[in-house]
């Protein structure tokens, strides 16, 4: 399903136009690097850079869950995934907003072990274990599901705020 689409002309260039979710997506899935956003039990917010994946219409991180944003998410699902180019001129920045969900079907993490080893390569190889991932250490990692209920896109060059909802 596409989401609707919305150029904030209050942000945007004279000229801009909004950028195509496509575009967005593709961006989203081929990214390296993205910082998450989680809230304390306190209300104070939590950022970290952290590795992830984009299958089936939603990103896909890990954490341990006695790792700070393991515990935030355990106390608030509420969650936002960023990336972008860090450029002032030229390139897209992204957020995706929306509830983060627990993935523990055994089928699920051996789909997303896979696609992280095809990503990063074979330094981020994971085993499946009792609804979590595995590194070599034997540290065990809760995978994650943010599915966006929301989505921003900042275009530089030719300014312009696209806001994606689904």
């Amino acid at each position: 399903m596409e989401p609707v689409t919305r150029l904030d002309r209050r942000f945007s260039a004279d000229d801009a136009t909004p950028t195509p979710w496509a575009e967005a997506r593709e961006q989203l899935e081929h990214a390296e690097t993205y910082w998450l956003s989680t809230v304390r039990k306190d209300g104070r917010p939590h950022v970290t850079p952290l590795l992830a994946v984009w299958r089936d219409g939603a990103m896909y991180f890990c954490t341990g869950a006695d790792e700070q944003k393991g515990r935030n998410l355990a106390s608030n699902l509420n969650c936002a995934l960023t990336t972008g180019a860090g450029s002032l001129h030229e390139g897209l920045d992204l957020v995706v907003e929306g509830l983060a969900r627990r993935v523990t079907d055994p089928a699920a993490l051996k789909e997303l072990a896979a696609a992280w080893e095809a990503k990063y390569g074979a330094t981020w190889h994971f085993e499946v274990g009792d609804g979590v991932f595995v590194n070599v250490a034997g540290g065990a990692a809760q995978v994650y599901e943010l599915r966006p209920s929301k989505a921003l896109g900042f275009r530089k060059g030719r300014y312009g705020q696209t806001t994606w909802r689904f």
